[in-house]
Formats: structure tokens, C-alpha cells, sequence
């Protein structure tokens, strides 16, 4: 017998969940073309839920998106609020969670946790030395060579990045990836300067490694460290890590502008879920696990004025700022506060929990 809600299958009101994040308000392209070219990783929300219910102990989630040419720099606003719904609802069903992020984004994330009520000390510090403006290899290295071999590396059962970004294709990359014919090589080279391959960017297609580091390396060692990880990506853009599981040439055709081919990450995760705002993605992988758990008191404290609150401190204390505007101000990807929360809510009212 299916698990019920409100005399329903589970799996149909996660697809509603997923309805309800698939919209475009943002214009970031991959939704909103998915009238023409079809949905971008349909049904992976509920095959991520349904894994991190069953098999979660020990969850790791990435976030931070900075923006340099922010007004001040800073992280953006999308990415740390999903973050941290999810990192406390599983915390809530005895899930055993961390957030990382890096060096320029730390202080936001850390702000952000502090007003969301999540334990400051759980955000952990990736290095990316700020003084000179980049990833250290050798330091990054040691940490993550500790990390694996710390407790909260050796019994992760999942790793999860939320509007994280990372490195573009490669030719390689391109040629490693699932597709029903053979990788569109010369397109891709004709496309894509060899510049700006390898290369994280932002979704004006400028080069931002100075500013992104390679907290991506996680993602890429944990197949090799321990197989049994299973890693889940959030994105709304294309740049962002879980995306390399789409075809490049798939996600090239939805953006707009002569740099959509350099667009595209080449990072893949088991599963990659695409919303409107990333944050949006948090929410709903957050409210899928909890409703699979029958424990929606995991989800009910989260409401919008939470949600506000969360936006606020970030940008009062983090700083922080809108990464489309880059203003200093509670809104995310451009959007107004209420229509950015209204997918939230949609989610909220289908599981009858208060505003």
C-alpha cells in the first residue's frame, strides 16, 4: 500500500511540490523553456526524497554564491535560506547535518544560520583564503584529505549542493556524459573558447574562479572515497554543481546569449533537482522528506516571517545581497519577498501548515 496524506499517495503531492517550484518568475531560462525542449531532470525531487528518507544519518549541504560585484560584495541571498530548511528539518528527524561553505561566503551563511535558529558552529569553513583572492590547492587539499578522514566525512551518507557553482565542460567532461548519440564535440569547441572551459561562472558568462574556489573537489572525491555517498545538487541556472548530469548541449540550447555554451556545470550528482530559485529546491526536498517521515513538525516553524527573518539577518550581518540586483536587500534572484515566498507557501498550504 502507497503512503497516504489527506487520503492521497505521497509520490502525487511531491510532484506537486515540484510543480510548484518549477515556475520562472526570474526568467533564468531552463524552466521557462521547458515548454519548447521538455523538463530538465523531471521526477528527481521524489527519487531524492525518497533516498534521504530511507538511507539519511549524516548529511552534508554546500552553499554559497558570492558576488563580487555586489553592492558591497558579498554571497547572494539565494542558496544558505534552502540550505538551512532542509539542514534543520533533518537535523529535527535525527539526521546528523553540516553546512560548508567557503572563505567570502562564510560570514553570510554563518549569519544567516544564526537568525534561522541552526547551531552557528555546524557551518564549517572551506578554505579560500580571501587575502589572495583564491583557492589555496595545498590548503584545500589537507582539508579535504582531514575531512575524509574525520567523523563527519567517514559516515556521510549524503552530499547536497544548493546554488553552488562549479566548473564548466571540457571536452572530456562532454565525452563522459550519458546522451542516446555521440557528444557534439565540434559544436562544443566552436562554442566554447578554451578559456572558459574548466571555469566556474556567473550567469553573464564573466569567469568567477578567483571568487568560487574548488569546494567542488567534495563532490568529485566522494565517488572515490566512499561510493556509497549519494549526492543531490540544487540549481536554478545551469552553472551550479549537480547540473553535469543534464547533456551540455541540452542545457546550451535553453539559455539565452552568446555565452551559453559556456554556461553549463560539468559537475553530476545521483540526482539534480531544478527550481525556479534554488531556494525553492531546498524547501521542497525539505517538505518531500518530512512528509515521507509522517513528521511535518520537522518543516512547520520555517513559515515566510521565519523566511524574513532569515533574509534580514543575512543581509544586516553577513552582509549579503540579491545576486540578479546585487543590492544590499531582502529579495532573492530580483524577485519581491512576496512573490518570491509565494512558491513556499504554495507548498505550505498543500500540507495544511499554518502562515
Amino acid at each position: 500500500m502507497p503512503r497516504t496524506f489527506s487520503h492521497r499517495p505521497v509520490e502525487e503531492w511531491i510532484s506537486e511540490f515540484e510543480r510548484a517550484i518549477r515556475r520562472d518568475p526570474a526568467r533564468r531560462g531552463l524552466i521557462g523553456s521547458e515548454e519548447v525542449f521538455g523538463p530538465v531532470c523531471p521526477g528527481e525531487l521524489a527519487q531524492a526524497a525518497m533516498h534521504l528518507e530511507a538511507h539519511a544519518r549524516s548529511v552534508a549541504i554546500v552553499t554559497g554564491f558570492y558576488i563580487p560585484a555586489g553592492d558591497p560584495p558579498a554571497a547572494e541571498t539565494d542558496g544558505p535560506p534552502g540550505a538551512l530548511v532542509l539542514a534543520q528539518a533533518l537535523q529535527h528527524m535525527g539526521v546528523e547535518t553540516q553546512i560548508i561553505t567557503d572563505g567570502f561566503c562564510f560570514s553570510a551563511v554563518r549569519a544567516a544560520a544564526s537568525g534561522s535558529g541552526y547551531p552557528p558552529e555546524r557551518v564549517v569553513r572551506y578554505p579560500h583564503p580571501v587575502a589572495n583572492g583564491g583557492a589555496d590547492s595545498a590548503e584545500s587539499t589537507r582539508w579535504l584529505d582531514d575531512f575524509w578522514r574525520s567523523d563527519r566525512g567517514r559516515g556521510l551518507t549524503h552530499l547536497i549542493a544548493i546554488e553552488r557553482v562549479g566548473p564548466s565542460h571540457t571536452p572530456e567532461s562532454l565525452a563522459a556524459q550519458q546522451r542516446p548519440g555521440p557528444p557534439p564535440v565540434e559544436s562544443f569547441l566552436q562554442k566554447v573558447p578554451e578559456c572558459h572551459r574548466n571555469a566556474c561562472h556567473n550567469m553573464r558568462g564573466m569567469i568567477i574562479d578567483e571568487y568560487s574556489g574548488d569546494l567542488h573537489r567534495l563532490f568529485e572525491e566522494a565517488v572515490r572515497k566512499n561510493p556509497a555517498i549519494k549526492t543531490i545538487g540544487i540549481g536554478d541556472g545551469a552553472n551550479e554543481i549537480g547540473m553535469g548530469v543534464a547533456a551540455w548541449e541540452d542545457l546550451e540550447r535553453r539559455l539565452t546569449g552568446d555565452h551559453a555554451g559556456w554556461i553549463p556545470c560539468r559537475i553530476a550528482t545521483d540526482w539534480n533537482i531544478v527550481a525556479g530559485t534554488s531556494n525553492w529546491g531546498g524547501y521542497a526536498l525539505a517538505a518531500a522528506v518530512a512528509l515521507l517521515r509522517g513528521d511535518l513538525a520537522a518543516i512547520a516553524p520555517f513559515d515566510a516571517a521565519h523566511q524574513l527573518r532569515v533574509l534580514e539577518a543575512m543581509i544586516a550581518n553577513g552582509p549579503a545581497v540579491d545576486g540578479v540586483t546585487r543590492r544590499r536587500e531582502a529579495t532573492v534572484d530580483g524577485l519581491l519577498f512576496l512573490t518570491y515566498i509565494q512558491a513556499w507557501e504554495a507548498i505550505r498550504t498543500k500540507l495544511k501548515l499554518p502562515e
